[in-house]
């Protein structure tokens, strides 16, 4: 009802109860508590349900925000919960690691003074509450297909399309090369800001629905893309982004620099109960160091902020822009801040110093100058403007590029772009192969786990449009 929403002129925002950071730097567990159900219902009552809702816009799932915050404000759980869940599989993780910063909370029109509503704190509790509740059910579809679809990668993109199709009725076979289901869900995001049952409730659900798992299990290794494509009749890659981008300075070789992913994926193993040989012999491990990580995204802040879990002795962000042109969420930068980071904004490597290990990074101070092509302003180096900050930990966190594909996967005739991404037809999301597809970081480039969903999502509609012709074609050829 209307007299229960409009309520940001009279109720300010609150967020659910923070950790403290003297607290929260010693563990890995989530630094958000959950919002009691009277105050999550009290907070979505801030939306002021604009007719042009720009929170949605931004959204690249386009959820329907104001009506599951009205539906939260009324107390209808359920319903919020049917009504979010339509539009994403995975709202509660969406929730905890979407940078609503920068897409639904950073559009929303109440933000500049009464500030935004808690969109993603309340999507947490929407879905967390319907688990609680016993509200999610494993997938019953109204019909079983004889058609089987492949899926390359067990990540984001990979599990959205997988839960889609099994929805139709398809039968849903998933093949990753690692030994659990998530990708960088499990294995890049830290336990701070996604405790690993969230994502294996998902994997469970999705055992329960059918759907199968073949972990372990490397295309172009232990299975090739012919196989799969003979297997099945249709193939979805969605493998992700996983080439850590490098650094050409001098000493870049030197022991003690180390890529992030590896870094991160020690970490959560060693969370895990896995014995990770890296993390024990302290190679990949921050205890009592000196850590430097040089990035300026969400990968670096997911670095720093282990660091300081692992007791670092210190831990400093070298980034060649400054903050207002930081690509990473700007709520991680100050959660960082608090913990204890700090970030040395404007600074670039140019060696690494050391005899048998890393000892320095000799970095360099930078001018930002005339914006290029893209509209962000070139870092210029600063002559004479050295310095050497100690570092016996040095992480490179510079982004990520596509592997090489059609090698990987003998498949010489599967098209890639001038970036290495997978060429789609961008209507059909179809390569160049007939009835294989493509969809997340392998065709955009690595980004969000929301618009992996979305690929996914997208991806599977298009799939079940071409086994449906492929079967009616068989059926008129029959007759």
């Amino acid at each position: 009802m209307a007299e229960r929403m409009l309520k940001f002129v009279g109720t300010p925002q609150v967020m659910p109860e923070k950790r403290p950071a003297a607290e929260r730097r010693r563990d890995f567990q989530e630094i958000y508590a959950a919002y009691a159900r009277e105050k999550a219902g009290e907070q979505a009552a801030r939306c002021s349900q604009c007719g042009v809702p720009f929170c949605q816009v931004h959204c690249p799932l386009h959820n329907n925000i104001p009506d599951w915050l009205k539906l939260t404000a009324e107390g209808r759980l359920d319903e919020a919960y049917e009504l979010s869940s339509a539009t994403n599989n995975f709202p509660e993780i969406c929730g905890r690691i979407c940078p609503q910063d920068r897409l639904c909370e950073g559009n929303c029109v109440i933000e500049k003074g009464f500030e935004s509503v808690t969109i993603g704190s309340v999507e947490k509790f929407i879905t967390d509450t319907a688990w609680e509740k016993g509200w999610v059910k494993p997938i019953q579809p109204r019909r079983e297909r004889a058609q089987s679809v492949g899926i390359v990668g067990a990540g984001p993109g990979g599990l959205a399309a997988a839960e889609q199709l099994r929805r139709k009725g398809y039968q849903v076979a998933v093949y990753d090369r690692y030994d659990r289901v998530g990708g960088l869900m499990i294995y890049g995001i830290p336990n701070f800001k996604l405790e690993k049952e969230i994502v294996q409730r998902r994997e469970r659900l999705l055992r329960d629905s059918s759907v199968a798992f073949n972990l372990n299990c490397e295309v172009g290794r232990d299975i090739s893309l012919a196989d799969l494509r003979n297997r099945h009749d249709a193939v979805l890659i969605a493998t992700g982004v996983y080439k850590a981008r490098d650094i050409a300075a001098p000493g870049v070789g030197l022991p003690g620099i180390a890529r992030a992913l590896d870094y991160l994926t020690a970490s959560n193993r060693e969370g895990l109960g896995d014995k990770v040989p890296d993390f024990e012999s302290g190679l990949l491990n921050a205890k009592g160091k000196n850590v430097v990580v040089i990035g300026g995204g969400d990968t670096a802040m997911d670095c720093v902020r282990t660091a300081v879990r692992q007791g670092a002795n210190s831990v400093k962000c070298l980034y060649r822009r400054d903050r207002a042109n930081m690509p990473g969420s700007q709520r991680e930068v100050k959660h960082a801040e608090e913990e204890g980071v700090e970030f040395v904004w404007l600074s670039a490597p140019q060696a690494f110093l050391g005899k048998d290990t890393v000892s320095h990074v000799r970095s360099v101070r930078i001018h930002l100058g005339m914006p290029d092509a893209s509209g962000r302003q070139m870092p210029q180096e600063i002559p004479n403007s050295h310095v050497n900050i100690d570092a016996d930990l040095v992480l490179k966190a510079l982004g990520f590029d596509p592997e090489d594909l059609p090698a990987q996967f003998a498949a010489p005739d599967l098209d890639v772009t001038g970036w290495g991404t997978l060429k789609i037809d961008w209507r059909s999301m179809m390569t160049s192969l007939d009835g294989v597809f493509a969809a997340g970081d392998i065709v955009r480039g690595a980004s969000l786990v929301v618009w992996a969903v979305r690929d996914g999502r997208d991806a599977a509609e298009r799939i079940h449009s071409y086994l449906t012709a492929k079967e009616q074609a068989l059926r008129v050829a029959a007759e």
